[in-house]
């Protein structure tokens, strides 16, 4: 135990055992509302109330305006903590503490506006996403033109499209939505409110991650006015944009929080099933053991892995734009090992990892939609080989 009353390595200071113990305190929570949600498909409501109540939603907010200014390396932190009690209330909150960290990096939006945001947040417990994935492009990350259009009208825009994997949506009371402008070869990013024209269609029934609330957003003639146009008018901007991409270690954070779950519920369960043609719990076992062996070396690497790129991102300020293809292999090896752990857990329980009545199962599912979150596999893989190319390349130059 380090002197911040923790076993964990990756605690380092007293701020951080604070973040850590509140998403203990609030996974604890969800974790015995986490079935109920799944089975029903159902958006937990409850949970974000009680993370509204506890201040999360402000973690990534900037100081200036109530928040509590967390860096990339606490944000992961606490993200796989919060997984730990339930897989799908942290990835569903990661994109908004996630979009308000990248937001507080990029400066991307007009001043006034973000501080209005902020305030709401802190204040009022709003929560933010970006809506950009479609039924006919797929990820964003892909580079698909948006099929939703904006439209030039007095005094702005009218928005009409579709937007899918909407997560949030039951409770997002503003978001952004990206669309092709109209007569452009320009990508606008718009800043659109509920109300008249936004509709959410419950599209959402998945194996896993079941209780996001990632349904349609259907928007028909919305009028946003050109003061809360995000991206795609002529303002003025950095002429290079300011690398945001380690907020995205949100969702690796998730998944590892999910598979150290199931491996501690796999141990627990082998140190006391003891059937009646042992003498032992099934702990004991040579074959168990080495089980157990290979969930930590797959923990252990993934972990320590998702940590050190963490605290590279923010200590490497000047170093961020080349720090892509790191970021992108933390979330491959981190989803991939969370998958295999899973499993290998299931393996320990054995028969009764399948029964509904254990979170195993949930956790089996859950940790499968990490191999469809951004970057993918390929294209993680396609950025190093690109990258030892080019090195070797510059080397023989030389």
């Amino acid at each position: 135990m380090n002197r911040f009353g923790s076993t964990d390595p990756f605690i380092r200071n007293e701020r951080e055992a604070w973040i850590v113990a509140r998403a203990d305190q609030l996974g604890a929570k969800f974790a015995e509302r986490a079935p109920k949600h799944d089975l029903e498909g159902s958006f937990p409501f409850e949970n974000f109330e009680d993370l509204k109540a506890s201040g999360y939603l402000k973690l990534t907010v900037p100081e200036s305006f109530g928040g509590e200014e967390a860096s990339v390396y606490e944000m992961v932190l606490a993200q796989e903590r919060l997984a730990r009690g339930d897989g799908s209330t942290a990835l569903a909150v990661g994109w908004h503490i996630g979009q308000m960290l990248q937001l507080r990096l990029s400066g991307a939006w007009p001043a006034p506006l973000f501080e209005k945001l902020c305030k709401d947040v802190v204040a009022e417990g709003v929560v933010m996403n970006e809506l950009a994935s479609e039924p006919e492009t797929g990820s964003p990350s892909r580079g698909g033109r948006p099929e939703t259009t904006a439209r030039r009208v007095t005094g702005g825009w009218s928005i009409t499209g579709r937007k899918t994997f909407s997560t949030l949506s039951p409770i997002l009371k503003q978001f952004v939505v990206t669309a092709g402008m109209e007569h452009s070869e320009k990508v606008g990013a718009f800043l659109v409110r509920s109300g008249p024209g936004v509709k959410v269609e419950e599209t959402w029934n998945t194996l896993g991650m079941r209780a996001t609330g990632s349904h349609d957003v259907i928007l028909e003639d919305v009028f946003v006015p050109d003061a809360e146009v995000i991206r795609g008018l002529d303002y003025e901007k950095p002429e290079e944009p300011v690398p945001t991409e380690g907020v995205l270690l949100h969702i690796p954070a998730c998944y590892m929080g999910i598979a150290y779950a199931a491996r501690n519920f796999a141990i627990d369960f082998a140190r006391h099933h003891k059937p009646n043609s042992l003498t032992v719990p099934i702990a004991e076992l040579p074959n168990i053991k080495r089980q157990i062996a290979q969930i930590e070396v797959d923990l252990l690497t993934a972990r320590s892995y998702l940590y050190q790129t963490a605290d590279r991102w923010d200590k490497e300020v000047e170093n961020r734009a080349s720090l892509k293809p790191e970021l992108g292999l933390a979330k491959y090896i981190v989803t991939n090992a969370a998958v295999r752990i899973v499993d290998q857990a299931m393996r320990i329980v054995g028969g009764l990892s399948l029964s509904r009545n254990l979170p195993l199962e949930r956790m089996y599912r859950d940790v499968r939609a990490g191999l469809h979150n951004p970057p993918m596999d390929d294209m993680v893989l396609t950025n190093l080989a690109n990258r030892a190319i080019q090195e070797a390349a510059d080397e023989g130059d030389e």
